[in-house]
């Protein structure tokens, strides 16, 4: 497993996290929160646990307190997904804290001006984005692991189909389960390669030089409303209303 990314984004935002520390670690059934004292916050996608006990994560119980550095190191732990999912929080709050870059609000599938058969490849699920695409009348394919009724194709056919795409859409969850390096390594030449998704961390540096051209992510506002909907089981559509969708370029 390679962790180029994540290893770019931990270099970038290392020496910024320093003294910032954390106050809050929710790991739910959808996605992970992290908060810091200074405030601001940040989410991953949890991805499912293989543990073969009640414990799920092993720092479980220490979190709360540390200094963000240390929880920042997990982005890059090659062995475990839900510590990349609990460091890529760590990273996406100490984002929200820090100057932002110029970003955009606008709907980033729209402003893309995808045409009636043009090439998209969509690596995840996105029912939302299928349905805006379907609509234009455009050539999808989805990789998705899990089925969704004969609609998705193999990762092993998603690898042809990124190396042909003209637009492709990556999720943002790929910097957890581990695979976002062997996508950006099967693309050919797009137009457009979007990392979409509120786990997508908003900084540009981390993707330079990379086929990446925007990334599409979520910056919380509401951090009390997120913590809650994080503990309880919540997903993207209960924190969608909390949270601003922004996207920047590469």
């Amino acid at each position: 497993m390679t962790l180029n990314v994540q290893n770019r984004l931990f270099e970038y935002l290392a020496p910024k996290a320093a003294g910032a520390v954390i106050a809050d670690v929710r790991i739910g059934l959808g996605y992970t929160a992290v908060k810091l004292e200074s405030g601001h916050a940040g989410v991953a996608w949890t991805p499912k646990s293989d543990s073969p006990h009640c414990t799920h994560f092993q720092a479980a119980g220490t979190l709360a307190g540390r200094p963000a550095q240390e929880l920042l190191v997990f982005l890059v732990d090659e062995q475990s997904s839900l510590g990349r999912a609990v460091g890529l929080a760590a990273a996406n709050a100490l984002l929200s804290a820090l100057p932002h870059p110029p970003v955009s609000r606008n709907e980033i599938i729209s402003s893309l001006n995808i045409v009636a058969g043009e090439r998209v490849v969509m690596i995840g699920y996105f029912a939302p984005v299928i349905a805006h695409l379907k609509r234009i009348g455009c050539h999808l394919d989805i990789v998705e692991l899990k089925p969704h009724e004969g609609e998705t194709i193999t990762p092993e056919q998603g690898k042809k189909a990124l190396a042909e795409c003209s637009v492709a859409i990556l999720t943002g969850t790929s910097l957890i389960n581990g695979t976002c390096d062997e996508l950006l390594a099967s693309l050919g030449n797009p137009r457009a390669a979007v990392l979409l998704g509120p786990s997508s961390p908003l900084c540009a540096d981390a993707f330079a030089g990379t086929k990446i051209t925007h990334v599409a992510g979520s910056r919380v506002r509401d951090v009390d409303a997120v913590l809650r909907v994080v503990s309880e089981g919540g997903g993207t559509m209960l924190m969608k209303k909390h949270v601003d969708f922004e996207t920047v370029r590469v």
